[in-house]
């Protein structure tokens, strides 16, 4: 079974950067699953933030959070990285990554969440 581990967050300034990584446990990876990013802020819905299919590197982002997010990959396909730049204090939340098979449309498989706090 698929595992999500995410390492990363933290306290960081505004305009500042960080990058959250998703790793896949044990020997599962991330082949033909799309990874996906949410935050949910306090007191907010959950939001999407992007996604990317791992094994082919294709990405699709919020309409409303593009410009300073992005999704990325290593090479094996096996760790998904989210780089936020230009941090802004209403970015503080708790961010997921979660994972579906690429041809479900739900995500089932959640990571345990990375709190960033960001300080103005």
């Amino acid at each position: 079974q698929l595992q999500l581990v995410q390492s990363g967050g933290g306290l960081v300034q505004a305009g500042g950067s960080l990058r959250l990584s998703c790793g896949s446990s044990g020997r599962s990876t991330f082949t033909n699953y799309v990874v996906g990013w949410f935050r949910q802020a306090p007191g907010k819905e959950r939001e999407f933030v992007g996604a990317i299919r791992a094994n082919v590197a294709h990405t699709e982002s919020s309409d409303t959070l593009k410009g300073r997010f992005t999704i990325s990959r290593d090479k094996a396909g096996n760790t998904v990285y989210l780089r936020v730049d230009d941090l802004k204090p209403e970015d503080t939340a708790i961010y997921y990554c979660a994972a579906r098979f690429f041809s479900q449309s739900e995500y089932s498989l959640w990571g345990q969440g990375s709190p960033v706090t960001v300080s103005s």
